[in-house]
């Protein structure tokens, strides 16, 4: 296996909005000067990287006479902290492991690699995304410092079967990582969610270059929710989706290296497993944690929608709804619960 390495530095390389992000994120209140000071600029060089990070999104504080303020404190993210704490074996299939400051998305970045060997990863994780995507082309709200957005590319040296249920298999490994971390239980909805409470938690993009009989090279974009706070909360409620966040659900502190790096090695184990067996593995773990089983749901697909209940999912992933006209078998779409009658 090749050995684990970043394609370049972090740290100094990073920009000033990105630094004083890192301060900021300590907790309490910086003064102008002492950040100055600190990270070697002039006062007005803060004062302008302040307002880079309010463009991004964050609701920075800002009081006379006591200086700046980020409205939660978190853990920058390090590729340096996530791949220590990566167990060995791990290490080894992970090629490159980057952290950046600012992209449109990690899913798109990786996309664009073409000589990612099998057993190997690429692993992307971002700050802000000025174009996170979610499913059906929506957009992914994260922001600074409250979410995980993580992608990985792998590449299997075939395609493998249950392909399509790769997803549903990324979701037990994700959960399999979150597990214990919250008071709260995080359930699995069809096809691609964590949810808490019918509340999302993070969702699972995958995105695919393959060859008929021939190697297949996936991206596995991952968001997590760690904490949103009330102004972003808002955003993601506006759009229509009740979010949650591991804050919310009871996890303290919240480390997030420790966090990505406990997701990059479950996802990892997963792939090697879902490499040799398919989603039978997962299976099991799906169905318990299965958020739609036994509940009335409207399922959406062009123009077309199926109305019945859920009752959970086959040996290859497909959704099963009993509707008026006998059982229906789902591949795709969009699922929403409905109010009992």
């Amino acid at each position: 296996m090749t050995r684990s390495l970043s394609r370049r530095p972090v740290g100094t390389t990073q920009p000033l909005a990105a630094r004083v992000h890192a301060q900021l994120s300590r907790g309490g209140f910086h003064s102008g000067a002492d950040l100055a000071r600190r990270l070697g600029v002039s006062r007005s060089a803060i004062w302008k990287a302040v307002g880079s990070l309010k463009a991004l999104g964050l609701a920075v504080h800002a009081v006379r006479n006591r200086g700046y303020r980020a409205p939660l404190p978190c853990e920058p993210l390090q590729a340096e902290q996530i791949r220590t704490r990566l167990p060995g074996r791990i290490r080894e299939r992970v090629r490159h492991l980057e952290v950046v400051w600012s992209l449109e998305s990690t899913n798109a970045a990786l996309l664009g690699r073409m000589d990612v060997a099998p057993g190997a990863a690429d692993v992307l994780l971002a700050e802000h995304q000025s174009a996170g995507r979610g499913r059906r082309g929506r957009s992914w709200l994260a922001p600074l410092g409250g979410a995980i957005c993580l992608s990985l590319g792998w590449s299997f040296p075939q395609l493998p079967r249950d392909l399509a249920a790769l997803g549903l298999a990324v979701g037990v490994c994700a959960r399999r990582a979150l597990a214990g971390r919250c008071r709260d239980p995080i359930a699995l909805k069809w096809p691609n969610d964590l949810t808490i409470s019918d509340r999302k938690l993070g969702g699972i993009l995958i995105e695919m270059r393959a060859e008929a009989a021939g190697p297949a090279y996936v991206v596995i974009g991952l968001g997590i929710n760690v904490a949103l706070g009330k102004h972003v909360r808002e955003q993601v409620e506006a759009t229509g989706t009740a979010p949650a966040d591991l804050e919310t659900a009871g996890a303290d502190p919240l480390p997030r290296n420790e966090i990505a790096a406990a997701l990059i090695a479950a996802i990892l184990d997963g792939l090697v497993q879902f490499q040799l067996e398919g989603l039978r593995p997962f299976i099991e773990e799906w169905k318990e944690a299965d958020a739609l089983r036994g509940r009335p749901i409207s399922v959406h697909w062009g123009e077309t929608t199926t109305r019945g209940i859920a009752r959970g999912i086959d040996a290859s992933g497909v959704l099963l709804v009993e509707t008026p006209h006998g059982l229906q078998r789902l591949v795709s779409g969009e699922v929403s619960v409905r109010p009992r009658a």
